[in-house]
């Protein structure tokens, strides 16, 4: 059984959206990702690298997220997906690995502690589209280094915020130019 072209590509839209919601900073649209009844499955790092504490619903999602506030900026870079239809249609499982970087500043002296994860998903379609109805964060390996700079976080402006579902349209920066030949380019 497989699953249909546009809901795999739904699906790796829902995964990554979550992980640039999160580095974003813009917690209220995790949430959104998530069903009513979800159940969000974290390890209690670093003394457990297993799934271990059950956060309920969108409220216990809120909750988990929030614990990021301590961490001035994170990176989550998806390196693998597999998801796996099942005899409901509108049910599906998930298998997610990712580098995720969480960067702190103490003392002057910044660490990127980074979280090498797997995420073990179950996503119900719902009327919004696919949503995480569950997912389970296992730590496979921990890494500490040292950082020789790190941008400053920018804090998101609830006003301006993109919708889970839409890209960036900002415009591109001063001096910049669209890629391509070079003007005068035959």
């Amino acid at each position: 059984m497989r699953l249909a072209v546009a809901d795999r590509l739904a699906l790796a839209d829902l995964v990554h959206l979550y992980a640039a919601a999160v580095d974003d900073r813009r917690f209220g649209d995790v949430v959104e990702l998530f069903t009513e009844t979800a159940e969000l499955r974290l390890p209690d790092s670093p003394r457990s690298l297993e799934p271990s504490r059950v956060h309920h619903g969108r409220p216990g999602v809120y909750a988990a997220m929030e614990a990021l506030s301590g961490v001035e900026r994170t990176q989550h870079a998806i390196v693998g997906e597999v998801y796996a239809a099942q005899p409901d249609p509108d049910y599906a499982l998930g298998r997610i690995t990712c580098d995720a970087h969480h960067w702190s500043r103490r003392n002057g002296e910044v660490t990127d502690v980074v979280w090498h994860l797997r995420y073990d998903d179950e996503y119900v379609r719902t009327p919004l589209g696919w949503r995480i109805h569950g997912r389970a964060l296992t730590v496979n390996a921990i890494e500490t280094r040292p950082v020789r700079a790190l941008r400053p976080a920018a804090q998101a402006d609830p006003a301006t915020a993109a919708a889970p579902s839409a890209p960036s349209t900002a415009p591109l920066t001063t001096g910049t130019r669209r890629p391509g030949p070079p003007p005068g380019t035959p």
